[in-house]
């Protein structure tokens, strides 16, 4: 088994569905995304560079959807959070039904566009 099904199946479950749900929506999107696990944690990478995170915070409940290049994102700024970072801003998501794929999907179309 590969380090990031590794890492993605012993998250608690509601952590486990946010991050498959979004991983199936990347990849559909984006079939040349490549899932790697760097940082700690399971990083898409986009032309060998990279390109969005999905990162649990078991602490404070909700995973980051963290784009590498958020801070050139023009659009649905209100939906994406950059709290002090200075490259990266994400989605935020607290459970799989306030995932808005509208959104998430506007913002990989534009995400893409950077590179």
């Amino acid at each position: 088994m590969k380090l990031t099904d590794e890492y993605i199946y012993k998250q608690p479950e509601k952590f486990k569905f946010i991050v498959l749900h979004l991983i199936s929506v990347f990849e559909r999107e984006i079939p040349e995304l490549k899932l790697l696990y760097k940082w700690g944690v399971p990083y898409f990478y986009y032309k060998n560079k990279p390109f969005c995170y999905l990162a649990p915070n078991h602490k404070k409940g909700f995973v980051d959807a963290g784009f590498a290049r958020g801070f050139q994102l023009k659009e649905n700024q209100n939906s994406l959070v950059g709290e002090k970072r200075n490259t990266v801003k994400s989605l935020r998501y607290y459970n799989l039904e306030e995932i808005d794929n509208v959104v998430l999907l506007a913002v990989i179309r534009e995400a893409v566009t950077l590179y």
